[in-house]
C-alpha cells in the first residue's frame, strides 16, 4: 500500500515521473539547521544548500522503475516514502509553490541512481 503523500497531492496532475524515472522530494534543511544553533544562512545560500541535498523522499515512481530484472533482479532499491540517497544536483531538479507560497524543491531521477535507503534520521546526513 502507498503511504499518504500531501506532496504527491500537489503534484499529481502536474507531473508524473515517466519510464524508469523517480521522482523525489527534497528535504529543507530545517532539521539540519537546528543542530546548526545561532547559525544564519542567506537565503541564496540556503537555496543553493537545499538544492545540492543528498538525500530525498520518493513520491512517485514511474511504470518502468525497477522493471529490468537483468539490471535489478533482487527487485526494487526503495519504494515510496522512502528516504533515500542520491548524489548531490543528480537529476532533473526544479521547484513547486504551495497554496501558501511555500517553495519545495523536486527531483527527477533514474531508477539506478538511488544509491542507498536512510533508515536512520536523515539530519544526521549532510554533505562535507
Amino acid at each position: 500500500m502507498t503511504p499518504a503523500m500531501p506532496e504527491l497531492d500537489q503534484v499529481q496532475g502536474v507531473l508524473e515521473p515517466a519510464g524508469f524515472r523517480i521522482l523525489v522530494r527534497i528535504p529543507n534543511l530545517e532539521a539540519q539547521m537546528k543542530r546548526w544553533a545561532g547559525l544564519h544562512m542567506p537565503d541564496e545560500t540556503r537555496a543553493l544548500e537545499e538544492s545540492a541535498q543528498l538525500v530525498g523522499q520518493v513520491i512517485a515512481m514511474g511504470p518502468d522503475a525497477y522493471k529490468d530484472k537483468t539490471r535489478f533482479p533482487t527487485g526494487d532499491w526503495c519504494k515510496v516514502g522512502d528516504f533515500v540517497m542520491i548524489r548531490a544536483y543528480s537529476g532533473t531538479r526544479f521547484v513547486m509553490h504551495s497554496a501558501e507560497g511555500k517553495p519545495t524543491i523536486y527531483a527527477l531521477i533514474n531508477d539506478d541512481t538511488v544509491q542507498g535507503v536512510v533508515k536512520g534520521d536523515i539530519a544526521e546526513i549532510e554533505r562535507p
